[in-house]
């Protein structure tokens, strides 16, 4: 028998006060596509060792990052994290550790914090950071909300090279504060003609890079037309390892810098959890609306040095309509395991690291550009191409896959319908050998003919 705690007379009295006629009225903004039709094709009852040999056998048809050459990048990189990083977040001070309700006896969760939030400023080229976000899409959409709050104008111009699923994060958060998203179209291997979208009534422009075709570019142009509009320029990135060798955001004249940190001390983790960057420059009207909690330093009544949240202006710390953001926690795990990690590397490690990455990507893209057919898009890069193929990339991804090489993602799936169905976006890293080099130029050859 099932245990159902509520009986139904419990749910009309819900729904009644509530103020809606039925369950299904509360599910009425999921599309139709997207809701079941009926019961989930699973059997009503099954033994605990049933479940596991079921869900062992499903995870054994995955072709994992660890178990073949991978080149899968988009939003989510594939890195050499120490094993130190792992150890260290796994003490018990740390992982059991939550949001600090009573920060100030947090003494050690708030030095990393701040610890963390030095560094993410360093790297963005800004002068104040956050102690984290859920992720890079999370801080994306909140950063627009930002700076509508700041301009006091409600529409925001996102560039058509921003990751679609950050861009998707974006709308729908927009779509609840009345802020008018509008979004270029995708131009691979190009910067979109942003400047040209930027009015008198525009909040915000936001922009990545390196974009989700790997294309780096110069943001000074766009800072300076934004800002001529009275508006704020908002630079996005999914590859912090890209900070250790391109110019960083903030010294080309971003307003708000937001990303995903995924790359420093975070695995893969079948996409989450992840942690998202968030920093702007050092101005009052900023800091106040930033999103999240800030950590400071400063001295007890003994002179001793001490932190404390310095900052927490989400709803459940000041009164829900003066709130600047309704994130519950930061990612506070995931920011000391990226904390440790770039610790670890130093500067000097970071700009190895971002090296490393940048010459293998270089190998790749000489490797593929000299394929028949194959013609590499991406003209100034970090670590990540775009190449157009002779034949489909979601068939040729599919064929290389059961060849043993995971070789990227097709264009069509972060933008169906889009007619990009030739291009496939490739990301090499440190982890990539001369091995994996070899099975993709060998196995793309085969699938191509």
């Amino acid at each position: 028998m099932r245990y159902l705690p509520l009986t139904p007379e419990d749910r009309s009295e819900m729904l009644e006060t509530i103020g809606v006629s039925s369950v299904d009225a509360l599910f009425a903004d999921v599309p139709d596509a997207a809701r079941l039709d009926g019961p989930v094709d699973l059997p009503r009852r099954a033994t605990e060792l049933e479940v596991e040999r079921a869900f062992a056998a499903m995870a054994g048809r995955n072709l994992t990052a660890s178990s073949a050459p991978f080149f899968v990048g988009a939003g989510a990189y594939k890195h050499h994290v120490p094993a130190s990083v792992d150890h260290l977040i796994q003490r018990s001070e740390f992982l059991t550790s939550y949001t600090p309700y009573q920060p100030e006896i947090s003494q050690g969760t708030l030095q990393t914090l701040f610890e963390f939030q030095t560094q993410v400023a360093l790297l963005t080229g800004t002068d104040v950071a956050n102690a984290s976000m859920y992720d890079g899409s999370t801080a994306c959409a909140e950063a627009v909300l930002m700076a509508a709050r700041i301009t006091k104008r409600q529409r925001a111009v996102l560039s058509g090279n921003l990751h679609p699923h950050y861009a998707e994060a974006t709308r729908t958060l927009a779509k609840y504060m009345d802020i008018d998203i509008h979004a270029a179209a995708p131009v691979p291997g190009g910067l979109d003609a942003l400047a040209d979208a930027i009015t008198g009534d525009v909040a915000c422009v936001v922009v990545q890079n390196p974009d989700v075709f790997g294309q780096v570019h110069d943001l000074r142009p766009l800072a300076e037309a934004a800002h001529a509009k009275g508006a704020l320029l908002i630079a996005v990135f999914t590859e912090v390892v890209s900070l250790g060798l391109i110019e960083s955001p903030g010294a080309m004249g971003a307003d708000i810098v937001v990303g995903e940190g995924q790359s420093l001390g975070v695995g893969l983790q079948f996409g989450g959890p992840y942690v998202g960057l968030f920093a702007c420059r050092n101005d009052r009207n900023f800091i106040r609306n930033m999103p999240g909690r800030l950590a400071g330093e400063t001295v007890d009544a003994d002179g001793r040095r001490g932190y404390v949240l310095t900052l927490s202006t989400r709803e459940q710390h000041i009164r829900r309509d003066k709130a600047t953001s309704n994130i519950c926690t930061n990612s506070g795990l995931m920011a000391l395991a990226f904390t440790i990690h770039m610790t670890l590397l130093g500067e000097a490690g970071l700009r190895t690291l971002a090296r490393l990455n940048h010459e293998r990507a270089c190998e790749m893209a000489d490797r593929l550009a000299a394929l028949p057919g194959v013609e590499v898009i991406t003209s100034a890069f970090f670590n990540e191409i775009t190449v157009r193929l002779p034949k489909p990339a979601a068939d040729v991804v599919e064929a290389m896959a059961a060849r043993g090489v995971l070789a990227g993602v097709p264009a069509s799936r972060l933008y169906p319908g889009a007619g990009l169905d030739d291009l496939l976006i490739l990301a090499a890293t440190e982890t990539n050998t001369e091995t994996d080099l070899d099975a993709l130029e060998t196995r793309l050859k085969e699938v191509l003919g």
